[in-house]
């Protein structure tokens, strides 16, 4: 019976998945991100360094610090708890086994195609970003909340598409904390396998299952401050751990590194296998693979990372603008490139399948190398990445719900988050057990209809965009004109006046 339901919701998903991922919204993803990039003179080249000396430099240096709000009546996150929070709802199993799950489906060549959508993808993070804090709002809490859907309603005047983006978001959260227990699961249970023998996991993944779900709601009750404390914690951690031994693992194949490059720029234009093995990827089916891991993986696009990001305390919206470009590089151009190159000189691509299972597989990324240790590993990685991942994506559908029912009292607005959470933590045990591809193929819909759109609206407000950039880097050349820090004249006053008063007091 249950299994029959899933055939059926799996059909369905297929068809939609076809339409989602098909050439329009290709077209729409790449066609966003070169019009952005355009219209901002190519920012993610331009000023990457700057990105660099502005965020990631100067919070690793603050670390330990704490941090200061300007106004003690709005409640917020420091930059880096904003960034931590958001990078770990991109940076989660899409980094490996999506990275490893493309390449199986697509080939190497899919592993070209993620590149091109981050680096287009780094400037649409960055507009994302700046629109998300240029339309945020403060509630009755003193909380500032933002998002895809703030901007679409309030900025291009669309409160029907906005309330659609909401609801698409609302659905993703599920299906994006489906896909990371799944695999929190999935890798768990295959760890106890190879290291007991015993290959009967199911009950094992039911308990990790719930173990996942109750640490959850424990976090998320206490809000955006709790998460973000938590992901600026384990996100350094978990990122650095990863980097060390796919950098151990690279040393181990080096000369093997030239042909990983030459088989990733070989057949992303191509019609043959991987190595010339037996499968044949169509040149549709590698850019598809590609983009749909890329953005999967870096979220540009869809308009999720940006409601952490609108959290922030700055007041500078293309101050944290910055943090979503280095926030895609380091999401695919180096966690997503270190995992393809790690996949590609461990393997034989000759001999790979498209029927493999991402996980096993994922895993022997380390255990081919370093046996029982890189299992045990990857065991903690890949679960800290899901995990934080999952708390990310807990609060973005907490946000969702609470614009959906922004008519509402508060009091009846506070409790349909509190069913909300309720739900997601409930869903989150009994998508432990759910075949991994069906929860994934889900997920995929659900992020393609959330990216359309906040991709019609970055469209619609890239002059916006161009606007609020020159206005901040002409005043950093100087120039005497009024900033634009929100769309809103009492916080933009308020803003300002913050402003003011941290230049008075570093002068």
């Amino acid at each position: 019976m249950l299994q029959t339901v899933l055939d059926r919701i799996s059909a369905v998903n297929d068809v939609l998945n076809g339409i989602v991922w098909g050439w329009p919204v290709i077209i729409l993803i790449l066609g966003t991100g070169i019009l952005l990039s355009v219209r901002t003179g190519f920012l993610q080249v331009t000023h990457f360094k700057e990105s660099l000396n502005t965020t990631i430099i100067p919070a690793l240096k603050s670390l330990g610090k704490g941090k200061k709000d300007a106004d003690p009546n709005l409640k917020s996150v420091s930059q880096f708890e904003a960034f931590s929070t958001a990078i770990s709802g991109t940076v989660g199993t899409g980094n490996i086994i999506g990275v490893v799950s493309a390449i199986l489906t697509g080939g190497p060549g899919a592993v070209f195609w993620m590149w091109v959508s981050a680096f287009f993808g780094m400037v649409t993070n960055y507009s994302e970003n700046v629109l998300g804090l240029y339309f945020r709002k403060k509630d009755d809490h003193g909380n500032l909340s933002g998002g895809s859907f703030y901007y679409i309603a309030n900025g291009m005047k669309q409160k029907w598409l906005g309330l659609c983006a909401a609801v698409f978001c609302m659905f993703a959260a599920v299906g994006m904390s489906g896909v990371q227990t799944n695999k929190i699961s999935g890798t768990l249970s295959e760890a106890a396998a190879r290291l007991t023998g015993v290959h009967d996991t199911t009950s094992l993944r039911l308990v990790i299952g719930i173990a996942v779900a109750a640490v959850t709601a424990l976090i998320i009750i206490g809000g955006i401050q709790r998460i973000g404390k938590v992901a600026s914690m384990l996100v350094p951690f978990m990122s650095l751990l990863f980097i060390i031994m796919s950098l151990l693992t690279l040393g181990m194949h080096v000369t093997a590194i030239p042909r990983a490059f030459g088989l990733i720029f070989g057949n992303a234009f191509n019609f043959r296998a991987a190595g010339g093995g037996v499968l044949g990827y169509s040149f549709a089916t590698v850019i598809k693979k590609g983009m749909a891991r890329g953005v999967f993986s870096n979220e540009a696009g869809l308009g999720s990372s940006v409601i952490a990001h609108s959290a922030s305390e700055t007041r500078e919206p293309v101050k944290q603008g910055l943090w979503g470009v280095f926030e895609v590089f380091f999401d695919t151009f180096i966690i997503c490139t270190l995992t393809s190159l790690t996949f590609l000189t461990t393997f034989d691509t000759a001999s790979l399948s498209s029927d493999m299972e991402d996980t096993a597989m994922s895993m022997s990324l380390f255990s081919t190398n370093f046996g029982s240790f890189g299992t045990a590993v990857f065991s903690v990685i890949l679960p800290l990445f899901a995990f934080t991942t999952i708390l990310a994506w807990s609060y973005y559908g907490e946000k969702a719900v609470e614009f959906l029912f922004g008519f509402l009292p508060e009091s009846k607005r506070s409790m349909t988050v509190r069913i909300f959470k309720i739900v997601y933590v409930i869903l989150i045990s009994a998508s432990a057990a759910i075949h991994s591809e069906l929860i994934w193929a889900i997920d995929d819909t659900f992020n393609g209809l959330m990216a359309v759109p906040n991709l019609i609206c970055l469209v619609a407000l890239s002059g916006l965009v161009a606007k609020v950039t020159k206005n901040y880097f002409d005043r950093k050349k100087g120039a005497d004109i009024e900033p634009m820090l929100s769309a809103y004249p009492e916080l933009n006053e308020a803003f300002r006046q913050d402003i003011r008063s941290e230049n008075q007091e570093m002068h």
